[in-house]
């Protein structure tokens, strides 16, 4: 899904492929991992509404971590800097994202939408407690099993790719 999605749109993309509100919530803890561009997440700091200025920022977002951000991403157009998206722990397969989303860190404004849900809000809050990571561990299993067996391709229509991000020639 986008970066830029609320939680009636994720859920929406999710339940079309039949996953539920906790599978959206334990997949986007995927976010633990890696880093974003800029271009993905800056319209939160610079353009929220469409005014296009400094003071358009996303109110679900932590004022300090926003100025963190703002000073890496100096521009809405900024297409080459990267982010972090679990500072601290982006190299860590871990459940610490939980720890930032609950605390209006959350990179994304999809990563925030979590928080307008009770049923993900829930888990977010469970799992900031730093407490049930095994619990984290099993159910982004689960929900990576589920999400496998979606539209999968066999036989003469389906690939085994030599490069995940490109069909073979």
């Amino acid at each position: 899904p986008p970066p830029t999605a609320n939680f009636t749109q994720l859920s929406q993309m999710f339940a079309a492929k039949g996953l539920d509100a906790k599978d959206l919530v334990v997949l986007s803890g995927g976010h633990t991992l890696g880093t974003a561009h800029c271009a993905l997440f800056s319209d939160r700091l610079y353009n929220f509404t469409g005014l296009v200025n400094d003071g358009d920022v996303d109110p679900a977002l932590d004022a300090a971590y926003m100025a963190k951000l703002k000073a890496k991403c100096r521009s809405l157009s900024d297409n080459t800097t990267l982010s972090e998206m679990d500072p601290g722990s982006f190299l860590t397969f871990d459940a610490s994202y939980y720890r930032l989303v609950a605390k209006r860190r959350g990179i994304f404004h999809s990563d925030s939408a979590l928080l307008t849900d009770p049923v993900t809000r829930a888990y977010v809050e469970r799992q900031a407690t730093g407490h049930f990571a095994d619990d984290f561990f099993r159910d982004f299993a689960d929900s990576m099993v589920k999400m496998s067996t979606i539209d999968v391709l066999t036989g003469a229509q389906g690939e085994i790719r030599n490069k995940c991000y490109a069909i073979n020639i």
